[in-house]
């Protein structure tokens, strides 16, 4: 393990402006995306208003705060991350708003996001970081935490996150359906690019391949200090190119300011000695700074067993029979990122056992649209949501209930087929069993 730390997590001292630089990157962007929830009313749609949500396994327990203090949560959500962009109360505020975020994170699958989970990596180990010791009020406030040095495992950790989804987001790009130039061929045609020359085969496979090949690359042309500037063009190319292309928030713009981690450490502090010598601004001299302590052998540990865990995690699909894009498991948390385009349609029928009465249950009563998209093509979620429907009617008196499913679904410009074994009373199936035997194969694929 100690050769491992050697290698990958040293101790010598680097230029700390980079890690200062992305955590006030990373904390302007959260207060953006806060402002954002407020801006386009999400807060009330996707937490105060429906009565139902898709938690995950092991944290049923969370749950909405009550009538309108989903609000308040947003709003000191944003303070935290206001803190974070100034390096104020750093270590506190960064506890603080992890917590806060995985909340909201945890909260509901219908609203599972790639970047939402990288956002929860990422505050996560910014606690462990000392990125506050370089331009921060707490070093202003407090002198004796200024230091313009960090040890090189805090650049390097944040190197490794961020260069994760560009790598994993390849791997899966390695796939019958999106070497044959779907869904890209799909999202040109539906985004109103049709007859021209934007949606040709030529474009698709362009743009197929060419993403590619830049998940796939990027990261170690970032590494090689003779491709890293063009390596960087390249990115936010990429990125500014989905912004056109896709609706997808923030992250384009977080990937960003991020990268600049792969820059050499001391990038920011060498750009601010240039604008000063064509300002003429005479240098002042640096201040008398504390040696800080760059072994931290039990932190350091601890990250080698993170790093394993999300090189791990990704390939846990491949552990289980099935398109991993049919039948969603092991999908998420795994960097399938835009790989896709899948629609589908379900109907969930209630049966009372000692009746033998039938109805059809009306989906807007329990779910909000978002919800009942989202579930649609989750065979988890169904299941899930079909345990909940059991709960639900035992109360209004049907003892002996069984749920089934119908759910007609579509992959890549497939045509569509059942996803789900509508003779399986859902009720009966664990929500553990893996793998799903009651979600139908996808023939040939």
């Amino acid at each position: 393990m100690n050769k491992l730390l050697e290698k990958y997590l040293p101790v010598h001292l680097v230029h700390s402006s980079s890690i200062a630089i992305f955590r006030m990157v990373f904390g302007l962007v959260m207060v953006w995306e806060c402002t954002r929830y407020f801006q386009y009313e999400w807060i009330e749609r996707y937490w105060i208003h429906p009565d139902f949500f898709f938690t995950y396994l092991g944290f049923g327990w969370v749950k909405p705060w009550p009538g309108e203090f989903m609000y308040v949560h947003f709003f000191f959500l944003g303070v935290f991350a206001l803190f974070i962009f100034l390096g104020l109360f750093y270590r506190l505020s960064t506890i603080l708003f992890f917590l806060a975020f995985t909340y909201v994170f945890l909260l509901d699958k219908a609203n599972y996001l790639n970047h939402f989970y990288l956002i929860s990596l990422i505050s996560f180990l910014m606690i462990l970081i000392p990125a506050h010791r370089s331009y921060s009020l707490d070093a202003l406030l407090w002198p004796k935490l200024k230091s313009l040095e960090t040890p090189a495992w805090t650049v390097n950790i944040l190197r490794f996150i961020v260069g994760v989804p560009y790598f994993f987001g390849g791997i899966a790009k390695l796939n019958s359906f999106w070497l044959q130039g779907e869904p890209m061929r799909t999202w040109l045609r539906n985004a109103g690019f049709s007859n021209n020359f934007a949606s040709s085969e030529f474009m698709v496979y362009f743009l197929s391949y060419g993403g590619l090949f830049f998940d796939l690359m990027i990261v170690p042309l970032l590494f090689w200090r003779k491709t890293r500037v063009i390596a960087f063009v390249l990115a936010i190319s990429f990125h500014l190119t989905n912004a056109y292309i896709f609706s997808i928030g923030i992250f384009p713009w977080l990937m960003i300011g991020m990268t600049t981690i792969f820059l050499e450490p001391d990038w920011a502090k060498n750009i601010l000695e240039r604008i000063k010598q064509l300002l003429k601004i005479n240098p002042i001299a640096a201040p008398n700074l504390v040696s800080i302590k760059s072994n931290n052998l039990r932190i350091r540990q601890f990250l080698l067993v993170f790093i394993l865990l999300n090189i791990l995690i990704p390939f846990r699909h491949l552990l289980i029979p099935g398109n991993v894009h049919w039948t969603e498991e092991g999908h998420r948390f795994s960097w399938h990122m835009k790989l896709r385009d899948k629609k589908a349609k379900a109907e969930i029928i209630a049966m009372d056992k000692d009746t033998g009465k039938t109805w059809k249950v009306d989906l807007k009563e329990f779910l909000s649209s978002r919800q009942r998209g989202k579930m649609a093509a989750r065979p988890d979620m169904i299941l899930q949501f079909a345990h909940y429907l059991e709960d639900y009617y035992k109360e209004k008196g049907h003892k002996n209930l069984a749920i089934y499913a119908k759910v007609r679904a579509s992959l890549n410009a497939l045509p569509g087929r059942d996803l789900i074994d509508e003779q399986v009373d859902l009720t009966e199936v664990s929500r553990y069993g893996v793998p799903a035997k009651w979600i139908l194969p996808l023939e040939g694929k």
